[in-house]
């Protein structure tokens, strides 16, 4: 007689630790249409905290492509707000600023018997990674902002660094890179792409063709730009996709979220938009060139700054609730009215019924 067959028991791989709970509903609130890159940064996080990842290399690294205004450094600010709640907790090192070798000192010291030894303070140093570690969450965040306007030598630095996981500072002290994620951001290809037509449609829908297109055009231009032996270090290479005008939508949305609860914070008002304004904002602010940074723009200066205007003459106070509405599409500014607590509240649309 046959013994009956063992049961077996299917693991479920969407299960995550617990700790990453912040990090992933942060990342899905926050960064809009980018799930790949979503996936990355959490998984290089979970990764690491298992205490599975790759010994003697760093935490995790990844190089994000795409075109301006898609949510690269973005991604990686929620990354860092997910992580210990700021989304400023990370070493960020604008890398036009590193266009020739020298520079580099300012990133690892000078030498001792150079110039400078002494004024030059490294910048990437076993205390700057350790700042922002808190209990429960030993990983710092290194991003290197535009990386393909770098010198050659800041390339070169990287690769040790992504190798071994350790970087020499001019005063010979050895810095260890195992606890940190490394990310990297690059615009390469988005000429190539928006030239191809590729990935810039005007349409609110962008076709999968199209975003298979983009990637090939993007990795490709990475290939061309950086040595293999560079490529071959990166854990991930992620493209982003060019954000479509729901997309662009939800962003507003979520932008002037935030600066309502920074005005609640300050000064204990609120302002709600009407369909028209958020309608104008939409408008001014969808850029197929520049993705999300026009509509953050077209906020700042419609919205925020007069806002903070109206509040520092004291013409807002605290419990006042403001009314903004673009009372004739020619308006170039407009209007801001006091709703009193005693009139009926203005209803807003959603989203989708403002496109």
């Amino acid at each position: 007689m046959f013994g009956t067959a063992p049961k077996k028991v299917v693991l479920d791989l969407t299960k995550r630790n617990p700790i990453l709970d912040p990090l992933v509903a942060k990342m899905e609130a926050r960064l809009v249409g980018q799930p790949e890159a979503a996936r990355v940064l959490v998984d290089m996080v979970s990764t690491h905290l298992s205490g599975f990842g790759a010994p003697g290399r760093p935490a995790g690294n990844a190089l994000l492509l795409g075109p301006t205004g898609s949510g690269k450094t973005h991604a990686v600010e929620v990354l860092c707000e997910g992580l210990v709640g700021d989304p400023r907790a990370c070493i960020k090192i604008d890398c036009a600023e590193f266009q020739h070798s020298h520079e580099i000192a300012k990133l690892v010291g000078s030498p001792p018997g150079y110039l400078g030894h002494r004024e030059t303070s490294p910048l990437l140093t076993q205390e700057a990674l350790a700042k922002f570690h808190k209990e429960g969450m030993p990983l710092s965040v290194v991003l290197f902002d535009e990386i393909e306007k770098a010198s050659d030598s800041l390339w070169q630095l990287l690769l040790g660094i992504l190798d071994k996981a350790t970087l020499t500072l001019g005063t010979n002290v050895l810095v260890n890179f195992e606890k940190v994620l490394i990310v990297m951001t690059s615009n390469l290809g988005a000429k190539q792409m928006h030239a191809k037509k590729y990935g810039f449609k005007t349409s609110e829908e962008i076709e999968i063709a199209d975003d298979i297109k983009n990637a090939e055009i993007a990795k490709e231009a990475a290939k061309k730009h950086f040595t293999p032996e560079f490529i071959n270090r990166l854990d991930h290479i992620v493209v982003f996709k060019t954000l479509t005008k729901p997309q662009i939508a939800e962003i507003m949305q979520i932008e002037l979220g935030l600066i309502q609860k920074m005005f609640f914070e300050k000064a204990k008002f609120v302002y709600q938009l009407t369909p028209a304004a958020k309608h104008t904002i939409l408008e001014e602010g969808y850029s197929i060139e520049y993705g999300a940074r026009d509509v953050k723009r077209i906020i700042e200066r419609r919205v925020r700054l007069p806002l903070s205007n109206l509040a520092a003459s004291g013409q807002i106070i605290a419990g006042d609730t403001i009314v903004v509405d673009q009372i004739h599409p020619k308006d170039e500014k407009f209007e801001f009215s006091i709703q009193k607590l005693s009139e009926t509240p203005v209803k807003f649309k959603d989203t989708e019924e403002i496109l």
